[in-house]
């Protein structure tokens, strides 16, 4: 998966909003757990935010250049369309850049 590494090229910040106990955050939790340390070792000064606020939906941002960001709304996803999510973000970004 080598667009893992290509985080901070597509993207200026990578945000996780999620809720530590609900279960609707289930899988995002998983998906933090599982996935921060290489997503990040990959992409050492890129700035990833994990927020943790009681009863949020679980969300993720992406925010590019000039300011522009975008959400998916990660409730009901599991892990794996958590990666995916995130790959069409990082996508998107490349594409605002060719």
């Amino acid at each position: 998966m080598a667009w893992r590494g290509n985080i901070s090229k597509s993207l200026k910040e990578l945000r996780i909003l999620l809720c530590q106990s609900s279960p609707s955050s289930a899988s995002t939790r998983t998906f933090v757990e599982k996935n921060y340390k290489e997503l990040k070792s990959l992409n050492p000064k890129f700035p990833i935010l994990i927020r943790e606020c009681s009863g949020i939906q679980p969300q993720m941002w992406a925010r590019y250049d000039m300011g522009v960001e975008r959400c998916v709304n990660l409730d009901g996803m599991n892990e794996s369309q958590i990666l995916k999510s995130l790959q069409d973000l990082v996508k998107a970004g490349g594409a605002t850049k060719a």
